[in-house]
Order: structure tokens, then sequence, then C-alpha cells
């Protein structure tokens, strides 16, 4: 059971957990989710771990078929400037690989921005923090459980 799963559970937050064969050849950890588990890529949201004016990490939750706006998660988070995080960086804060990094049960509290599109649906589907498994819940319960806010960040 990763932290994810864990934090989910500890706060008693109604969640499924779907699980697919991962395949190491695809390009898009996400895109692979949404079409292993037959769910509109609009309802599967991927998480990038950005740094914020070179001071300190936020995550960005979107559509995985969508591109970030550096400009408007920097807006969104209170920084000038936004640019994806150092991998290394990324894995040591978050406690996840990269391919499985969850907005939830992270090692180190980051500031959390959800793309405003997430209010659209009734759940959606985030990384659970292993590559080949997702968690299923409600964007309210998501912004609740990592005391995230919701903003149009996306291009």
């Amino acid at each position: 059971m990763t932290p994810a799963i864990k934090l989910a559970k500890q706060r008693n937050i109604t969640h499924r957990v779907h699980d697919y064969v991962h395949d190491p050849a695809s390009e898009s950890y996400g895109l692979e989710a949404a079409e292993k588990l037959g769910v509109s890529e609009a309802r599967v949201f991927k998480t990038l771990v950005v740094s914020l004016d070179n001071k300190e990490l936020a995550v960005a939750i979107i559509p995985v078929s969508s591109t970030l706006s550096m400009k408007l998660i920097a807006k969104a988070a209170g920084a000038k400037k936004a640019v994806m995080g150092a991998p290394a960086e990324v894995e040591r804060s978050t406690g996840y690989v990269l391919g499985g990094v969850s907005p939830l049960g992270q090692k180190k509290r980051l500031k959390t921005v959800l793309d405003l599109s997430a209010k659209a649906f009734a759940t959606i589907y985030v990384s659970a923090g292993k590559r080949g498994l997702e968690i299923e819940l409600a964007p309210s319960d998501l912004l609740l459980l990592v005391n995230g806010q919701l903003a149009d960040i996306k291009l």
C-alpha cells in the first residue's frame, strides 16, 4: 500500500484504487493509464512538480492530455516564475519515482494547485504513487487531502 492510498484510508475519504500492467516503453504514463483503464483522458490527471522562483517546489495537477502553463501555475502559486522541478529534487521531496508521483502522501507537503477542469467530474484519477496504480476520488476530496486550491493552470 502506497502513502497515497494510506492517506485516503486514514482520512476516511471515499476512493477506488485501479491498477493495470504498466508498459515501460510507454511514452506517456498518464495517457497509458487512461487507455488501459478505459477512462476519458479528461478525467485522468498527471502530477507535475515545478520550482517557483528557484526557491520552493509546488505541485500542479492537470489532465494528462494537457500542457501546463508555467505562467498560470506561477501566478496561482504566488510566484513570478515557474520551471519544471529537477527530477532528483522531485523524487527526494515527494518520495515517489517519476511516472508514479502522486499528489497524495508526499514526504514534504508542497503548495498544490488542481486545474479547474477537474470540477466538471464527480471523480478524477490521479497516480496512487506507483506506475500502473491510480486512485479515483472526488476533486473536492483531493483538494482537502493536499490542502490545495483550484485554478486554471493549463494551456
